[in-house]
């Protein structure tokens, strides 16, 4: 079974920088997509940035320009590169894998943002 592991998180300035990392375990396969989610307390979870086989990156809004996705070209890896970081940011945020009809969740890290 798939097994995605986060870190990374922690806790900074507003305008400061974290590098989140998920390392997958469990699967020979590339997910169709890999991306991040976050929750913050008492809000809805909402998906801030995933990319496909393809290359194609998708950002929410307010994260355009602030942060990068990025994944390995052949391991199931993905990282968040979150500059310029706003109280906002502030969330609980989990890897997220898709492979066909499969989904696979990390246990999530912690961004707290200080204001």
């Amino acid at each position: 079974q798939v097994q995605l592991a986060e870190s990374g998180g922690g806790m900074v300035q507003p305008g400061g920088s974290l590098n989140l990392s998920c390392v997958s375990s469990g699967s020979i396969f590339r997910f169709d997509v890999m991306g991040w989610y976050r929750q913050a307390p008492g809000k809805e979870r909402e998906l801030v940035a995933s990319m496909s086989t393809g290359s194609n990156p998708y950002y929410i809004d307010s994260v355009k320009g602030r942060f990068t996705i990025s994944r390995h070209k052949t391991r199931n890896t993905v990282y968040l590169q979150m500059n310029s970081l706003k109280p906002e940011d502030t969330a609980d945020y989990y890897c997220n894998a898709k492979l066909h009809a499969l989904t696979f969740w990390g246990q999530g890290t912690q961004v707290t943002v200080s204001s």
